[in-house]
């Protein structure tokens, strides 16, 4: 599913005009994305949480060239699944 399908879905569902629905799930999305930016942990019960880790330089090499490079430190945001989405996801059919 994309944001167009799941902006579909909520609107279909609540019964709301397709430009409500974008606005609440752009407003969702982005202050998750501003509260990590921020540094700051999001978690939502049963589905999973996303937090901000850091990781640090090191000497890498260019696969093409075999040039040795420098890579920086960076942070990268990283989600850890719930566990009811984990075992909803798991279950047999």
């Amino acid at each position: 599913m994309n944001k167009s399908q799941l902006i579909e879905v909520l609107a279909k569902q609540e019964g709301l005009t397709l430009k409500k629905a974008e606005i609440v799930v752009n407003t969702f999305f982005d202050s998750i994305a501003d509260g990590l930016a921020d540094g700051k942990r999001a978690e939502i019960r049963g589905f999973g949480s996303f937090k901000v880790k850091s990781y640090e330089g090191y000497t890498g090499r260019n696969p093409k060239t075999g040039e040795v490079i420098g890579v920086s430190p960076k942070k990268l945001p990283f989600f850890k699944v719930g566990k009811e989405l984990k075992e909803r996801v798991d279950e047999e059919d």
